[in-house]
């Protein structure tokens, strides 16, 4: 029975509002960091040195206010070597402490016997040396209270905790007993003892994790049990043969993945993962076609309109000699369009559905949907996805990435379902040529940028703002659009598009600069996923570090789509170094899976691929980048567990007490 110290009513309410809700919450809220006290002999004491020493108030301790609430307190402390000046500021509420009262001080030795405290204490130094947890807290909450709770919960529930990883995978990794390391964590007398228990209980984090996923798997394929689709493979590949370009090796095995999984007894659950421009979408394409000639119908959903349309239009190319009938549906259709849709849906007569949300509307029943297909997938929920399944029976899913991670990491990441990786870049596509402008300007390189639109490139300019705020300094599409149409006037035309604009309004748009009506395209990140524009090689984003690496990559894949060189120009005013180095991994690596790795090491899995819709939660102490290794084996060793389960009854009993914990995760 897990207990918890007592707390008064606010107190509670803080702790609740960090997810702590009892003694077994408060020793899993592991310290951030360690402090370690320990002393230096004063003759080695060097001007900015770090200091911490004991001494006893040799003078009185006098407060002198300036400026605005800002004061300093000057006394003088002797120890048995010196008379140190000491000097703390902002403490005016500071009790006057009696002359030859011992007290510790911490602080910044400024040489000349003068030392800047940071803190003062009347408790020993003794008791204060060693390695002290630092904890993230909300404010009501002080370090010394917390660490008394942690204390508390300690004495009150070290009896309680039992080992989750079995005794045979403790003495395989010599890790500590789940008791042991959570006491290290807390009450550390050594560092070493802080990273062997760091590593133990990334390890567990790591297992249940597996634990849970291995299982929705196991269930998956176990209830997931359909009849396997019949279809003449040879005419996939007369199809493929017939592409006006050859397919990369990464493309043909990722077909091959689709077409076993659609005719295995086993319900696909596919990720198509790759880096912007790899050719995920034609072999969706191909899968879908598979999954037609098996007599079923394919749902593909779009993350925008204007995309929907695009793949549409690329599916009627494809299948124009095939006999394959495609429709394609989106919010603004007018309703006898839409109505025109959903009857030739329910009758059979559409075999590929292509469209945005409005896939999910109830008035869209297929007659026979046997697979959908999801672009973008963190675009879109985990519901949503759930839902559009469920409008046929035991559906298969594929679902596509452009935001790629390592093949072993996304296989033991995505734990409930299969990856197929594109690696290769399409034969003839050309590296984008990318380059740092340390400036929130043009003028660097117009020259250069009027010549290539003179060759016939067009251009993309990319604010992060659409209208002037005085709270967000940033550049803005609407201020922009204006200054570039006036000094342009007479010799390029400017085109504007942003989020505010209308569906409608933002296809028009999209369409004149598709038509080379505009030479320029000022715009917000809209175009991050949209048509593919063949002269569109050149791309400008002002304010770049204020965005993300992986959403830069995908902006800069928006140039370069046809064999003409690219160019991606990222505009900056930041002086900070981590900005600027960050920016420079963009123009050092083209690879999206260079990018995305770094990234990941940056920000985590969660910032990255949206912890909901990727199937990531968030780790405590694991990284999915340092801790791979670990977290690969802890795959494996979930997998072993899990095949012989009647051996541990233990995992058995949390398996039933946490099977919905990740039910947000996954479908």
């Amino acid at each position: 029975m897990i207990q918890t110290p007592r707390l008064t009513p606010k107190k509670k309410e803080i702790l609740n509002s960090m997810q702590i809700y009892d003694g077994m919450d408060i020793l899993m809220n592991y310290p951030f960091r360690y402090e370690t006290v320990e002393t230096k002999p004063f003759e080695l004491w060097q001007k900015d040195d770090k200091v911490v020493f004991e001494g006893k108030i040799a003078s009185s301790l006098k407060t002198v206010r300036y400026q605005r609430n800002k004061s300093v307190t000057r006394f003088s402390v002797v120890t048995d070597y010196d008379v140190y000046e000491i000097s703390l500021f902002n403490r005016p509420w500071l009790k006057s402490i009696p002359i030859g009262n011992t007290v510790t001080i911490f602080g910044k030795y400024e040489g000349k016997q003068r030392v800047t405290a940071i803190q003062m204490n009347e408790v020993p130094l003794e008791q204060q040396l060693g390695i002290h947890p630092v904890y993230h807290l909300k404010d009501g909450l002080t370090q010394k209270y917390y660490m008394d709770l942690v204390k508390q919960s300690w004495m009150l529930n070290r009896d309680e905790i039992d080992d989750f990883v079995p005794s045979e995978f403790i003495d395989k990794y010599k890790l500590m007993t789940r008791k042991m390391a959570l006491y290290l964590l807390h009450f550390p007398k050594y560092m070493q003892e802080v990273q062997q228990a760091i590593r133990t209980m990334k390890y567990e984090e790591f297992l249940r994790f597996q634990i849970v996923m291995q299982a929705r798997r196991k269930s998956n394929q176990s209830v997931q049990i359909g009849s396997a689709k019949q279809f003449d493979e040879s005419k996939i590949w007369q199809l493929c043969d017939a592409l006006p370009f050859t397919l990369t090796n990464d493309q043909k095995k990722a077909i091959q993945d689709i077409l076993a999984d659609l005719s295995s007894e086993v319900v696909m659950y596919r990720m198509v993962q790759g880096d912007v421009g790899c050719g995920k979408t034609m072999v969706a394409m191909l899968g879908m076609y598979a999954n037609v000639l098996a007599g079923y119908q394919a749902a593909f959903m779009a993350p925008t309109e204007i995309l929907a349309k695009q793949h549409a239009k690329n599916l009627h190319k494809l299948f124009d000699a095939t006999g394959v009938r495609i429709g394609v549906l989106y919010s603004s259709l007018s309703a006898k369009e839409k109505n025109d849709v959903y009857t030739k849906l329910a009758n059979g007569e559409i075999d590929i559905l292509v469209g945005t949300h409005a896939l999910f509307q109830q008035n869209v029943v297929f007659k026979k949907l046997g697979m959908i297909v999801t672009d973008e997938q963190q675009r879109f929920g985990v519901q949503q996805r759930q839902n559009l399944a469920s409008k046929g029976d035991k559906v298969d899913v594929l679902m596509m990435s452009a935001t790629p991670i390592p093949r072993t990491l996304a296989t033991a990441l995505y734990g409930d379902m299969d990856v197929s990786t594109i690696l290769e870049v399409p034969k003839g596509k050309k590296e984008i040529i990318t380059k740092l402008v340390k400036e929130n300007s043009l003028r660097s390189f117009k020259d250069e940028l009027e010549q290539l639109m003179d060759e016939g490139n067009q251009v993309y300019i990319v604010c992060a703002a659409i209208e002037k705020n005085e709270e967000f300094d940033a550049r803005n599409v609407v201020e922009l659009h204006a200054n570039l149409s006036k000094a342009w006037e007479g010799k390029y035309k400017v085109g504007l598009v942003h989020g505010k604009l209308k569906s409608e309004e933002k296809d028009e748009i999209m369409n004149q600069f598709l038509n080379k009506e505009f030479h320029v395209l000022v715009t917000t990140t809209v175009v991050e996923v949209g048509v593919d524009v063949k002269d569109a090689n050149v791309m400008i984003i002002y304010d770049a570090h204020r965005f993300g690496l992986s959403q830069l990559h995908q902006l800069r894949g928006r140039v370069g789509r046809s064999s003409q060189q690219g160019y991606c120009y990222l505009l900056t005013n930041s002086k900070e170094q981590s900005s600027l180095e960050r920016l420079n991994v963009l123009v050092k690596y083209s690879n999206g899976f260079d990018i995305s790795q770094y990234d990941l090491k940056l920000r985590g899995p969660g910032d990255l691929l949206g912890y909901r819709q990727s199937g990531i939660p968030s780790f405590v102490l694991g990284n999915i980048i340092d801790d791979h290794r670990i977290l690969i084996q802890s795959k494996e060793d979930a997998v072993h567990i899990l095949n012989h389960i009647e051996l541990y009854p233990s995992i058995q009993k949390y398996l039933i007490e946490n099977s919905k914990k990740y039910s947000n995760y996954f479908d």
